[in-house]
C-alpha cells in the first residue's frame, strides 16, 4: 500500500475509477481530476465508485452538487457502469479570445 504523501499520476481520460483510493482521498481527488478534465475540453466524465453499500456514491454526488464546473451528474446506463459509475456533465471553461 502506498504512503499518504505519495502523489498520484492519473490519465486524465474522462474515465476515474475510484477503487484503489481511500475515502478521504476522494474529496480532493475527485474536484481536481475534474478541474483538469475541463482544462482539456473533456466535457463529459465517467466516476467509477462501485456498487457496494452506496457510501462512496453518496461521497462522490455530495462533491458534484458542491462544484461550480458540474453541469449535471447522473447514474451511469447499463452499458457504463449502471449504478456503480456517475456521468458527470461538465460547462466548458471560460477562455479569454485570442488577441491578433
Amino acid at each position: 500500500m502506498r504512503r499518504a504523501q505519495e502523489p498520484i499520476i492519473l490519465p486524465i481520460t474522462g474515465t476515474l475509477d475510484l477503487h484503489c483510493f481511500r475515502p478521504q482521498e476522494v474529496k480532493d481527488l475527485v474536484p481536481e481530476y475534474l478541474e483538469e478534465c475541463r482544462k482539456r475540453n473533456i466535457l463529459q466524465v465517467r466516476i467509477i465508485h462501485g456498487k457496494g453499500t452506496g457510501t462512496l456514491r453518496r461521497t462522490v454526488h455530495a462533491i458534484l452538487g458542491r462544484l461550480e464546473g458540474v453541469k449535471s451528474f447522473r447514474m451511469a446506463g447499463e452499458d457504463a457502469g449502471s449504478w456503480g459509475a456517475t456521468l458527470v456533465d461538465l460547462q466548458a471553461e471560460e477562455r479569454p479570445p485570442l488577441s491578433r
